[in-house]
């Protein structure tokens, strides 16, 4: 049986630019950086090691969405949206969707460099 979720691949165009983010502005662990030959492989983890990145090479064209909606799968949580939401943005996070309440809940969408933009929302507590 599937115990879960190991990694999620997110495409980059630039990934020492990505590492940079990813670990310096969201706080995320290097988990492995190496390389085999030309390629690059590299890993980073939430702090509670609960969730992986691979930050690989971006192999297709970005996909279009509205600007109101995330262009990546990966939905985000966090204890606190209004704080989480204040740190990140002094840390120089863009949010082209600062937390609001919806029908779902409350929810933000920030953007890394490299375009992707990934949905925040708090963690649910019922």
């Amino acid at each position: 049986m599937i115990a879960g979720v190991s990694k999620v691949v997110i495409e980059v165009d630039d990934q020492a630019r990505a590492l940079e983010f990813w670990t310096e502005m969201l706080g995320f662990e290097l988990h492995q950086d190496s390389t085999s030959g030309t390629e690059r492989w590299i890993e980073v983890s939430t702090p509670d090691r609960g969730l992986t990145l691979v930050l690989a090479p971006r192999q297709r064209a970005r996909s279009s969405a509205s600007d109101a909606l995330p262009t990546s799968n990966v939905f985000f949580f966090c204890d606190d949206l209004a704080e989480t939401y204040d740190e990140l943005r002094s840390r120089g996070v863009t949010f082209p969707q600062p937390p609001v309440e919806l029908s779902f809940g409350w929810w933000s969408m920030f953007e890394d460099r490299e375009g992707n933009r990934f949905a925040l929302h708090p963690r649910r507590t019922t």
